[in-house]
């Protein structure tokens, strides 16, 4: 099984995708280990010294005044995580806290947390070995970091709170045990080290800036379809139009569809007709779809600088003996591009609804009415496209920016926070309802090409018709079309379509 090593400031979004969802080990770099006990030897020297140090001898937030005696450090260590373990709602998804926990060990591993190396080892093991912590979707604000969903997460590395094992869930301690691992027993700062930083909010928008890269592939895709089957054109697609204008995402959709509908003889059918633009939902898909684009390889950029950072607090400088505390906690530049991607995903399922509905409206589309024969006795695809409608407009709500938001805590000592794990969550939403919405478009393009009696596709959609005919035959009469749109949003999922595709017509953007 392939290994990553974390610890180099290296981790990608691929590599985070998996060791997600594909079970992926990781390992600690030589170097960070030696950079996490130097580290740690300071904060060993602090506490023997009394000196008072945020988190480790004093207590937290609102309460950093309070001095903590030396007796007294590992009970205060194991009080943050019981304190701070106060989410609600359903458990996260098993891969999001796979790459929250991968993505902490990844700055713990940096040295600048001070937490002791076997408790970083500790939890590489509890990764390694597939325990899942059991951590609430809800109570985090953003700021200082992922408390309350972290704290959830740490606490099975102390035999606490619940975790998945094999399928079952349990007790932390019990989770521990039928994976034979040792609950560890937390020393000075290493609670606060645990739980204090971005992990929960950078762990869903990783895997989320994986998911939108695979959707604006699959949009081209599907919009190719759409664009043969409405008797469309590909000269809107011509380089020079859109070095006009050089947004490299709109270059590389334009190039993508131009490749994926080359040799098609339905297009070659109609070259000549009278007709003298198209739609803009075909006509300006390269545009559309390149500034959803451009957006993914911004949120990708501040992401991957977010997963390879640190953002504990206090921050420990081993070469100069010095810590520093500061607000690398704060979840503000994730917050705003996890926003950011909700629109731009959104706009991907915008636009692809709106080719839905020239598919199936006759009046538009030239072909049968909800792409059915016998239509009247049969409804085809016409409530399919009602699903589209509900998602697109579902996403126009989750998009409204949860980045704007602030609210007080701590006793307003915390006086503006980032809700950048809302946002997040939102977009994890709002891509999931994407997948649907170009699943239906690919069900009705596939519908269309059926019911066209002559001409052969595009290289490229040929080579996805096939893929999805594999896995939904055609509709000739009214069936449950839910059983339809799920299996085509799971071969959206899969990436099978892309892989069909670019083994046709070479790899895509």
């Amino acid at each position: 099984m392939r290994s990553i090593v974390l610890g180099l400031d290296a981790l990608t979004i691929e590599d985070l995708e998996a060791i997600a969802r594909a079970g992926a080990r990781v390992e600690l770099a030589a170097e960070a280990r030696q950079k996490v006990a130097r580290s740690r030897a300071l904060v060993e020297t602090w506490v023997r010294e009394g000196r008072a140090v945020y988190g480790v001898t004093t207590g937290f937030g609102a309460l950093c005044d309070v001095a903590i005696p030396a007796e007294q450090t590992r009970a205060l260590q194991q009080n943050i995580l019981l304190s701070h373990a106060a989410g609600v709602g359903d458990p996260l998804p098993d891969e999001v806290v796979r790459a929250t926990m991968a993505v902490r060990i990844n700055d713990l591993a940096r040295g600048l947390a001070g937490l002791r190396l076997e408790t970083l080892e500790a939890l590489v093991a509890l990764l390694n070995a597939g325990v899942c912590p059991v951590v609430p979707e809800k109570g985090s604000v953003g700021a200082s970091g992922d408390l309350a969903p972290m704290a959830h997460l740490a606490l099975v590395l102390i035999g606490g709170g619940e975790a998945r094992y094999r399928g079952s869930r349990l007790s932390g301690g019990d989770a521990l045990a039928a994976a034979r691992l040792s609950p560890v027993r937390l020393e000075a700062g290493e609670g606060l080290a645990l739980i204090n930083g971005t992990q929960v909010m950078t762990g869903i928008a990783g895997l989320a800036v994986h998911d939108a890269a695979r959707l604006a592939k699959t949009a081209d895709i599907a919009c190719s379809i759409s664009l043969e089957v409405l008797m469309g054109t590909n000269v809107e697609f011509d380089p020079r139009i859109h070095a006009a204008r050089p947004h490299p995402g709109q270059s590389a959709a334009a190039d993508n569809m131009y490749r994926i509908t080359q040799e098609s003889a339905i297009m070659s059918s109609h070259k000549d007709c009278g007709r003298i633009q198209d739609a803009y939902t075909l006509r300006c898909s390269p545009q559309v779809h390149g500034a959803s684009r451009d957006a993914i390889g911004h949120v990708r950029r501040v992401v991957e600088i977010e997963m390879n950072s640190s953002t504990s607090n206090p921050l420990i400088f081993a070469d100069t003996g010095d810590f520093l505390l500061g607000g690398n906690f704060h979840g503000q530049p994730v917050a705003l591009a996890a926003d950011y991607l909700c629109i731009a995903g959104a706009e991907l399922a915008d636009v692809s609804e709106r080719r839905i509905e020239r598919l199936v409206n006759p009046q538009l589309s030239g072909l049968p009415a909800f792409l059915v024969a016998e239509s009247g006795l049969n409804s085809g695809f016409m409530i399919a496209q009602y699903t589209a409608a509900a998602l697109v407009s579902e996403n126009k709500v989750l998009s409204h920016p949860a980045s704007v938001d602030s609210i007080p805590t701590s006793a307003n000592k915390e006086d503006h926070v980032s809700m950048g794990t809302i946002a997040a969550r939102k977009c994890r939403s709002i891509l999931g309802n994407v997948e649907v919405v170009l699943a239906i478009e690919l069900l009705c393009g596939c519908q269309a090409v059926d019911l066209l009696t002559k001409g052969r596709p595009g290289r490229g959609t040929e080579a996805a018709y096939k893929a999805c005919r594999e896995r939904v035959p055609r509709l000739d009469r009214d069936r449950q079309l839910s059983k339809d749109i799920e299996a085509m949003a799971d071969l959206v999922r899969s990436g099978e379509i892309i892989r069909r595709v670019e083994q046709a017509v070479g790899p895509l953007h």
